[in-house]
């Protein structure tokens, strides 16, 4: 089995994998480890919250986190963790957080790229900075906030960005 984490990030120009580490509905959030290539439980989410939508990371590339780039598959249903997913960028989240539990005096980015699955695209999804998006971006955003209140990241929504800016973050991104 080949490792998730070296799999190539694109596809073509505008098609990349997304690899699933926590499915919608999860109510706990899964991490990849590409050493031991396994998923393992990183940790519960605060009572009440469930990942809305698939959740996991480029592969290919690292984040100012250190970690792959985050991606949230915006679609109407749950797959498996694990799973390796092509999809396209309908937009992302600029996020800015600590960098790590509790150090308040390093903020760093952690983008989120929000994507479509390229075969199951109901109804092609508009880019998520139409207004027509406005209260998905609002719970998106607002889930994002919530889902870190716990692990001291202080995570601040700078704001949305549209699809070439979010393909251009994973290009920028990618490890060679």
């Amino acid at each position: 089995m080949a490792n998730l984490a070296t799999l190539p990030a694109f596809v073509d120009r505008r098609t990349f994998r997304a690899v699933v580490e926590s499915p919608r509905g999860a109510a706990v959030k899964l991490k990849y480890d590409p050493e031991r290539q396994i998923l393992s439980l990183s940790r519960p989410l605060p009572v009440g919250l469930s990942f809305p939508y698939d959740f996991g990371f480029v592969p290919s590339t690292r984040a100012a986190d250190e970690d792959p780039v985050d991606v949230m598959l915006v679609w109407d249903v749950a797959s498996f963790p694990g799973i390796v997913i092509e999809c396209r960028a309908v937009g992302v989240v600029r996020v800015k957080q600590n960098r790590e539990n509790y150090d308040r005096r390093t903020r760093i980015r952690n983008d989120r790229i929000l994507a479509v699955p390229t075969a199951a695209e109901r109804d092609g999804m508009a880019p998520l900075t139409s207004a027509a998006r406005r209260r998905l971006r609002d719970e998106i955003s607002n889930f994002l906030v919530a889902v870190t209140v716990l692990e001291g990241k202080d995570a601040t929504i700078l704001g949305w960005g549209g699809p070439s800016e979010a393909v251009a973050l994973i290009r920028k991104s990618l490890t060679r």
